[in-house]
C-alpha cells in the first residue's frame, strides 16, 4: 500500500532522480510531486543538469586523476555516485560552522530556508549546552507555555507530546525571528540527548522537509501556513526525521 501522508524529504527527492528510491515510496513521490508543480520543476531541472554532466562528462570520468589534484579517493567512487553528490551540492543549501550558505544559483540573498534554519541552528547550539537555564518556561507549565508563545508569535504554538520516542519537553522560551518573534521548545531523553523545535513565521510553504547541518548539529526544515518549522538535534539522519515527522504529524491532526 503506498503512503501519500508521509511527507516528501529533499533527499527522497534526489533519489527519485537518480533512479534510487524504494519502490514502496516512487508511486507517492510522483503522488506528491503531480500536486507541487513548483517542485515537479526542480525535479526535472535537476534531471536535465545530471543529464548534462554525462554529455559533458562521460567521455572522460574513467581518466586517471593528476595525483597534484589529491583527490583520487573521490576519482575511485562510482560514477553514479558523483553525478549525484554533484547534483545535491548544487541544489541544496549547506550550513558551513558559521561562515555563510553556499546555494543553487549563488543567490547573494539567504532563502526563507537558509535564515530559518541557520537561527535554529544557533538557538539550538546556544541552549541546549544550558543545565539551570535552558528554557524561560518549564515543561510542567505546558498549557501556559502554549498559551503564552501563540499570544507572542501570533499564530497556534503547540508543543508535541514526544514521549514515544523518549524525548519529555523541557520547556520553551520567546526567541528574536526573521519575521517576528519565534518560539523555541527543548526536548531531553533520559540519557540527556536534546532536541529542539523552532517555529516562526515566514512567507514560504515549502511542505517537503529539507537537511541542514552544522558542526555536529542536523535540522528539518518544512515551511506550512505561513509558518516555518525547524527541528534540531544530533546528526542521526533516521531518529531526527522519526521526531520531525511526529511534530508535523501532531501539527497536522490538531489543525483539522
Amino acid at each position: 500500500m503506498t503512503d501519500t501522508s508521509i511527507p516528501v524529504t529533499e533527499d527522497e527527492l534526489h533519489a527519485y532522480v537518480d533512479n534510487e528510491l524504494p519502490t514502496e515510496r516512487r508511486a507517492a513521490v510522483e503522488t506528491w510531486l503531480a500536486a507541487h508543480p513548483d517542485a515537479a520543476a526542480q525535479v526535472a531541472s535537476w534531471r536535465a543538469m545530471g543529464e548534462l554532466l554525462h554529455v559533458k562528462y562521460d567521455s572522460v570520468a574513467d581518466e586517471s586523476v593528476p595525483k597534484r589534484l589529491e583527490i583520487e579517493r573521490l576519482a575511485r567512487q562510482p560514477r553514479r555516485w558523483i553525478y549525484g553528490a554533484v547534483a545535491a551540492t548544487l541544489a541544496a543549501f549547506v550550513i558551513g560552522g558559521g561562515v555563510g550558505w553556499v546555494a543553487h544559483g549563488a543567490t547573494a540573498k539567504p532563502s526563507v530556508f537558509a535564515s530559518l534554519t541557520g537561527d535554529a541552528l544557533e538557538a539550538h547550539q546556544l541552549y541546549v549546552v544550558e543545565v539551570r537555564h535552558p528554557v524561560e518556561v518549564a515543561g510542567s507549565e505546558r498549557a501556559h507555555l502554549q498559551q503564552w508563545l501563540s499570544k507572542r508569535c501570533g499564530y497556534q504554538v503547540r508543543a508535541p507530546e514526544l514521549d514515544k520516542t523518549g524525548l519529555k519537553l523541557v520547556g520553551g522560551r520567546l526567541l528574536p525571528g526573521p519575521a517576528g518573534p519565534a518560539a523555541f521548545l527543548m526536548y531531553e531523553s533520559a540519557s540527556g540527548e536534546r532536541f529542539t523545535v523552532y517555529t516562526s513565521r515566514t512567507k514560504s510553504d515549502a511542505t517537503q522537509m529539507r537537511y541542514a547541518a552544522r558542526d555536529k548539529d542536523g535540522a528539518m526544515f518544512w515551511a506550512e501556513d505561513g509558518v516555518g518549522y525547524v527541528v534540531s538535534g544530533p546528526t542521526d539522519k533516521e531518529k531526527l526525521m522519526h521526531v520531525a515527522r511526529l511534530v508535523y504529524d501532531q501539527n497536522e491532526k490538531a489543525g483539522l
